[in-house]
């Protein structure tokens, strides 16, 4: 699979570590970052056209990172067919986590709702809030869980897709 990686300046130290491990998983890796540190560099900038990489089909998922991942997420959001999830940190769910009765197996439940239900295409990740092992296990877990195909989930993806 192609995977469109790109950062802005938060999260520089990491990418090429990162693209190292992407291409470690057996992937291949198309870099939109910039190619040197510009700490008041704008995230947009990077994000739109990896997003776009993942729209247009050149690339079959997106990893961006940003400090949060906040805004990283809402760019590539702005891209028809781009279905970008964030992800900064393990979270724990207070109870179900959907409607069959489903309870989570661990902290990273998320991530694999992400693909699963949302059949996201793009992760964001907040380079401030993960370590670099961290963005690897997130990354790998995420790669590798499939969209579930419930017509449910397909349903709702397609309002979303047909919406712009």
């Amino acid at each position: 699979m192609k995977i469109a990686l790109t950062t802005d300046h938060a999260g520089m130290e990491v990418v090429s570590s990162l693209r190292e491990y992407i291409q470690s998983l057996g992937h291949e890796c198309e870099y939109y970052g910039p190619s040197e540190l510009a700490t008041d560099d704008d995230y947009p900038d990077y994000m739109f056209p990896a997003a776009r990489a993942v729209a247009n089909g050149d690339c079959q998922m997106g990893v961006l990172l940003g400090g949060s991942g906040q805004g990283e997420a809402i760019a590539a959001n702005r891209i028809a067919g781009v279905r970008c999830a964030v992800y900064y940190g393990s979270v724990k769910p207070v109870g179900l986590i959907d409607v069959s009765g489903s309870t989570a197996t661990d902290e990273f439940e998320i991530l694999r709702l992400s693909r699963q239900h949302n059949d996201a295409n793009v992760l964001s990740l907040g380079a401030r809030f993960l370590s670099l092992d961290d963005m690897k296990s997130a990354i790998s877990l995420w790669l590798a869980t499939p969209f579930s195909g419930d017509e449910r989930h397909q349903r709702r993806i397609s309002k979303l897709d047909s919406s712009v």
